[in-house]
This record gives C-alpha cells, structure tokens and sequence, in this order.
C-alpha cells in the first residue's frame, strides 16, 4: 500500500508541468553551445539496465576508500577502482603508484586536490603554503582557498590567457612551500598554462617543497584522445604533476555533474590518520557518503565506448573549433583561439544570438566585449546554423554602421 500510495503523490496538474519541463530541456540541449557541457549524453543502454534490474530499489554509498574493503557492502568500489585504473594509465602515472577516486564534480575533484597538496607541503615544511593561480583560471580554486583558509596569490594571465611565468615568478616566495594549481583549459579563452615554464621557475627560483595540481575539468577528457603532442599535456610522467581533477559531463557526456580525482601514492600518504573503525579505514576522502551510480556511469562509458570512437569525438571538437574560427574570419568577425582547444571566442553578437545558442559572456581589456562558443560533440551539428546567423548578424551591423 505504501508503494500504491507513493506512486499517486504527484497529481496530474503537477506532472504535467514536469513534462513540459523534460519537453523544454530536451529542445533547448542542441542549441547550448557556450558552457562546456556534452549533451550527447548516449546513456540509454545504462538506464535501461539500472531499471531492468530496479537498482533503484537499493540504497547503495560508496563511503570509505575505494581502494580499502569497506564494511558497507553495498557500494560500487569494484567499479570505481576500474575506472581509476582506466584513466590513471592513460594520464600516465606509474603502475601501482597511484590513488584516486569518481568526484561529485570538477571542483570537487580540485578541492581534493588542494587539500592533498596542502597536507603534502605541511608534512613537509612547517611554514606555510601558499597557492599560485592565473587570474583566468577557474573561479572554483579562489572559493576553494577561501574555503581551505589558505593564501592565494593570483598569478596575471598573458592577453591570450595562459598564466605570466614573468609575474609567478616575481609573485613566488622562494621560501615558503608553494602549490600550483595549472589550468588546462581557463574558463572562457581556453588556455593552457605553460607547465614547462612553471616547473622552471620552480626549479631555479624555489627552496621550499612544492605541489603541482591539475584543473584539467574540459580538456584533460579530450587531451589525452589526440594525436600530435597533446596527450602529453596530460601525462603524469612527463609533466610531473602531483594531482588531476577531470570532469565527466563535459567530454565524457553524462547527464549530471562527476569527475574523476588521481593523486600520486606519495601525495595520498600525507592525509590525515582519523582512522574510523566501523568504516574499517580512515576515510581520505573530503566527501563522506559519496553516489555510489556515477562509478557505475564512468564504467559503463569506458567499458561501451572505444578508445577508436573517443580519438573520433575529440578530433571532430578539434577540427570544428578550427574550421570556426576560419568562417567567422572570414565573415569578418573578430575570433581568436588558443592551440589544442576547442573554445572560440569572438566579438560580441546580438542578444538574440546569445539567448538561441547559450553563449557566454566577457568584457575583457585587450578584446572588449566578447562571447564564446565550446565545440562539444552535440555542437559540431548546429555549426553551419550558427555561422549563418553570424553572418546575417555582421551584415546587418554593415548597414547600420554604413555612411
């Protein structure tokens, strides 16, 4: 009775306006082009086996260390740690030589980040640490600093975006530990930050330990599916980060926020020692109860898609932001993009464009008034409406401006 009376809780009035929600949200999914968000999300085959099996009828929690038997047995550790496994070989951090865990989110994955660099420099040093970041990269790591209680020196960001190595290295205190944060792909140009250069600075110009995490939320999806040289951006083993965060509903395409977050073994050993019996472990976790589905979701991606079918989406991003950035030059239209990325920034067009295709807003110094557009894959197949309504758009700005 209780199932019969839980089912009929929601009157018809009431569904009626969630179906026109679902109506709203899948018309509007083709045409949202200016936030970094995959809205092929392709997961029919996942539901249709969660509901075969009316998963839904369990409550699951992936609590405790993924890595360490829980004694909640009713999580999808086994699933997780594939998953961890999968990407931590293909950001080439060393067999064995690793932790990690499925994130709630890009920023959550970068608050784990901060706080195992964080523990990593105190272990280390008794001064304190200090966090370095561009001022275009992700506005999470400024929240997350406040939230950590940590100093932050905002490090200047070059015109077209990357961080300054002059100014981190005139910003760097030479004694105190130092954490980097290296946005791999800033927010609205879609730069890279050199991490050559800051390795450098850090190598001639630094006492003190230091700690090196990734923000690769976009691009760190794609990167590593490339050809040329861009998967090595991304490699452990060769840029010698400490950590990455990687968010799973931008390239990967789910249908909510997750990610992943993989540390080195070193930087997960300077965690604190709270042991907690009943879950068997300390817990290294920020987050306590964790979704126990989204593991499920990563696995499933990987385990349906090739890695043939991931190289083809993110070339397709790749040659769609070239080709963009081509056409709208060609209309005349000011557009800029930076090297491996598929963001394409431009002079602002007309509010009625902005609304139709979602696009993001900036006045930046050097380019005025702009607005970007992210070549997702669901982007690539309304590419020819938007350059047509941005040609229409720079003619009719002719007229006006015409004598």
């Amino acid at each position: 009775m209780l199932a019969a009376s839980s089912a009929w809780s929601i009157n018809l009035d009431e569904r009626a306006r969630l179906d026109q929600f679902a109506r709203r949200v899948l018309d509007k999914k083709a045409r949202v082009a200016g936030y970094p968000v995959n809205q092929d999300t392709d997961l029919d085959g996942f539901y249709a086996w969660y509901t075969k099996n009316r998963l839904y009828r369990g409550a699951m929690n992936n609590v405790g260390n993924p890595r360490k038997a829980s004694l909640y047995s009713l999580n999808t550790h086994e699933f997780e740690n594939e998953v961890i496994d999968y990407f931590a070989a293909l950001y080439g951090f060393r067999e064995g030589a690793y932790w990690g865990f499925v994130t709630a989110s890009g920023t959550d994955g970068n608050n784990h980040g901060m706080y195992f660099g964080r523990k990593s420099l105190q272990a280390k040093s008794r001064l304190a640490p200090v966090i370095y970041v561009s001022t275009e990269a992700h506005y999470s790591i400024k929240k997350l600093a406040d939230v950590q209680n940590s100093e932050l020196r905002l490090i200047k960001a070059t015109e077209m975006g990357q961080m300054d190595i002059g100014d981190f290295e005139r910003q760097l205190d030479p004694e105190r530990p130092a954490l980097v944060v290296v946005a791999m792909g800033t927010t609205f140009k879609g730069a890279i930050d050199e991490q050559a250069g800051i390795r450098r600075v850090l190598r001639t110009r630094h006492r003190g330990p230091a700690y090196i995490h990734l923000d690769a939320a976009l691009f760190g999806g794609y990167l590593p599916y490339t050809g040329g040289e861009g998967w090595k951006l991304v490699n452990q083993q060769i840029q010698q980060f400490d950590s990455i965060a990687v968010s799973g509903h931008k390239f990967f395409g789910f249908d909510e926020p997750m990610g992943i977050f993989i540390s080195t073994q070193a930087a997960f050993e300077h965690l604190n020692p709270f042991s907690v019996p009943y879950l068997n472990d300390a817990v290294p976790t920020i987050t306590c109860s964790r979704s126990a589905i989204n593991p499920l979701k990563f696995w499933w991606k990987i385990r349906s898609t090739s890695r043939t079918a991931f190289r083809n989406q993110a070339d397709q991003m790749l040659q769609g932001a070239d080709s963009l950035l081509t056409r709208l030059r060609a209309a005349g239209i000011r557009a800029w993009k930076n090297p491996y990325s598929n963001t394409v920034f431009f002079q602002r067009p007309s509010a009625g464009i902005m609304q139709r295709y979602d696009l993001a807003p900036e006045e930046d110094p050097s380019f005025g008034k702009v607005a970007h557009l992210i070549v997702m894959p669901h982007v690539s197949k309304v590419l020819d409406q938007f350059v047509g309504d941005m040609q229409e758009w720079k003619a009719s700005e002719s007229l006006v401006s015409a004598p």
